[in-house]
């Protein structure tokens, strides 16, 4: 009896320990299938859609990003598209299957931000219950991407490019000395050089995130791009809706293509969105299509630009609308035609 008990203990071990490895073997599995899927929905080449000569650039850069550890530094406007492209950096780097973890700075209030990036001991300060493993230390071997970089504390920015030059931190209320091994993305839409000008951000560390440059163009300057974006964004709904084919009007995609869209990529998905449920047919008409302006203006206002760049885009914006007639445009506008000529003559040196 007690043999027989024991046979039955043995095999029932057995089973347990064969069930175990097949639910691990599942589980590797799966996490494997799901890597490839972020991979997959990673891969620059198709995750970021664009087929203008800007876009091109940017597509050679994101290469040599990925091919390297070096630092990178995205700009571009709002609505760019500038997280998508670090997370194809990261995703299709030798560094795929550590963390990504993105810090969004404005996010952060300015008196937790070094606790949030660097880490807090027990005790540290009020509220410091347990210690907190900051950003730095999540990300491990893998990217941190520093999104809005350029709304950083000018206090607290000496004390990243500490880390980022000695690559160890001290966790806040600490006095150990934790190693940093992973790799920095930063984004920001604004001029980071005037920024360093106005004194409002350090030029030493301006100069250590700078190493690899990626400049996204703003969606008015990528030409047919706008159309693209919009049929795949349409396709995209349609098929999450169940809404079967849809498609453009001429009229509608004229509408798109002319639309300055300050802000930009964001905007057009939004605008293509709606579109797409105001259409009661298979075809979506200039009518479906509208744009929330004021929206559109207080966007505009954010890009922090001279009052003569903002001139330059208005005369630019009228010479697309109306088929460079410069005569035309000077009549609209109510200036001379010496200065739309001026203006033309200095955009081609």
């Amino acid at each position: 009896m007690t043999i027989s008990l024991r046979m039955r203990d043995t095999k029932d071990r057995i089973w347990n320990a064969i069930r175990n490895i097949r639910e691990k073997e599942g589980l590797r599995k799966e996490i494997s299938d799901l890597k490839q899927q972020v991979k997959k929905r990673y891969d620059f080449t198709t995750s970021i859609i664009g087929n203008s000569p800007s876009m091109k650039k940017v597509f050679a850069m994101i290469e040599k990003a990925v091919k390297s550890n070096i630092t990178v530094s995205i700009a571009g406007e709002t609505g760019t598209g500038k997280e998508v492209v670090a997370k194809s950096i990261h995703y299709n780097s030798a560094r795929a299957k550590k963390p990504f973890v993105a810090v969004n700075i404005t996010a952060i209030p300015s008196e937790l931000i070094e606790s949030e990036l660097f880490g807090h001991e027990k005790g540290s300060f009020t509220g410091a219950n347990a210690r907190h493993i900051g950003k730095f230390e999540e990300a491990g071997e893998g990217t941190i991407f520093l999104d809005e970089i350029g709304e950083m504390d000018i206090n607290m920015q000496s004390k990243l490019l500490r880390v980022l030059q000695e690559r160890e931190l001290t966790r806040v209320g600490g006095s150990g000395v934790v190693k940093v091994n992973c790799r920095v993305l930063s984004a920001t839409h604004k001029d980071m050089a005037e920024e360093v000008r106005k004194g409002t951000f350090r030029d030493d560390l301006y100069y250590r995130l700078l190493d690899l440059p990626i400049n996204l163009p703003p969606l008015r300057e990528r030409g047919n791009d706008v159309l693209v974006l919009a049929k795949h964004f349409i396709d995209e709904y349609a098929e999450e809706n169940e809404m079967g084919k849809l498609k453009l009007s001429s009229k509608a995609q004229n509408k798109l293509f002319k639309y300055p869209w300050p802000g930009n990529i964001r905007e057009l998905k939004a605008v293509v969105e709606l579109s797409c449920v105001m259409t009661d047919g298979e075809v979506i008409e200039d009518e479906h299509v509208t744009f929330n302006s004021t929206g559109s203006i207080d966007m505009l206002l954010q890009n922090e630009i001279s009052l003569e760049e903002y001139k330059n885009r208005i005369v630019k914006h009228y010479l697309d609308k109306y088929s460079n007639d410069v005569v035309d445009v000077a009549r609209r506008l109510d200036i001379g035609k010496s200065t739309i000529y001026r203006m033309l003559q200095e955009r081609s040196v």
